[in-house]
């Protein structure tokens, strides 16, 4: 199998080479796009590139916001990401939008969707537990007693509430499967990839969910099956990405992500912070500064 970052630049190449354009009305910039697109990596290929430095320490803080279910950007900052910063506080939507509850308020999003997913209103109770639906709870429970019910599925994705946020979720479903007894797979689902500035963080993200459910599961790590529907370069990030295209990867040294603490529940996995990491033979080549198009 190809390594994930030669899956990487091959998807790069054949948007570069085969997509079309087309104005996105939201940002009002062009981008040119594939629609679906695959990608596999497992436990021994960290996908981080080598053909430009990655900031790899933001990319799991941000996840690591998603599972404590953060609403705010002063939040992510503090676990270590600049991440959400842009959308809270800089979206001319967002910012016009009467449920925004001041400065640095993301709303409700990604992880506050898979740990307080709202209730309909027959089952409100006296009880506040009762108003809410934690995802993540469940799944963790789960897995850590070897059931896999083929709906182990993480979802942030709703949209009776897309109003309530400053941003649709783009890489917005985890599917969790156990195969062969004890080894735990997840299937990500993303509907919208920016790939030349998003996506490598994306990569990043969904090994270190698995390698983190697994932990806190007692399950061995298997694979991520990585799935894309409309994987696009912004007309800004096309010199970018085209410099990067000669640049051969890095590829007689294998990058190793470590978790170095033990976690056995959700409790102590909401406790992981980046410094409980550690990326060990990462050599890379110089960094690109591609533009963020909010």
């Amino acid at each position: 199998m190809k390594s994930a970052e030669e899956q990487y630049l091959e998807l790069c190449q054949n948007v570069l080479e085969k997509g079309s354009w087309k104005l996105n009305k939201r940002t009002g910039v062009y981008t040119k796009s594939i629609i679906n697109a695959d990608l596999e990596y497992g436990a021994k290929d960290f996908p981080i590139l080598t053909t430009k430095q990655c900031y790899w320490k933001s990319a799991i803080a941000e996840l690591l916001g998603y599972i404590r279910g953060c609403d705010n950007a002063a939040q992510f900052r503090e676990l270590g990401t600049n991440t959400w910063n842009a959308n809270a506080n800089e979206n001319e939507s967002w910012l016009a939008n009467k449920h925004r509850n001041g400065t640095d308020d993301m709303g409700r999003v990604y992880g506050v969707q898979g740990r307080e997913w709202l209730k309909p209103a027959e089952y409100f109770s006296n009880n506040k537990e009762d108003h809410t639906l934690d995802q993540l709870s469940k799944i963790v429970n789960d897995l850590s007693n070897g059931i896999d019910d083929r709906g182990e599925i993480l979802t942030f994705w709703n949209p009776g509430e897309f109003d309530l946020g400053c941003l649709r979720p783009c890489m917005h479903t985890y599917q969790f499967s156990i195969t062969d007894i004890d080894v735990l797979h997840v299937n990500i689902f993303q509907r919208s990839a920016d790939i030349a500035l998003g996506l490598p963080f994306n990569m990043i993200q969904g090994y270190a969910m698995l390698l983190l459910m697994s932990r806190v599961t007692g399950l061995k790590m298997g694979k991520v099956f990585h799935k894309i529907v409309n994987a696009h370069i912004y007309e800004n990030q096309v010199d970018g990405l085209m410099t990067q295209l000669t640049r051969p990867p890095i590829a007689n040294i294998k990058p190793k992500l470590s978790l170095n603490r033990d976690i056995e529940s959700l409790s102590e996995l909401e406790t992981v912070t980046v410094d409980d990491f550690s990326l060990s033979d990462y050599t890379h080549h110089g960094a690109i500064k591609f533009p963020f198009t909010v």
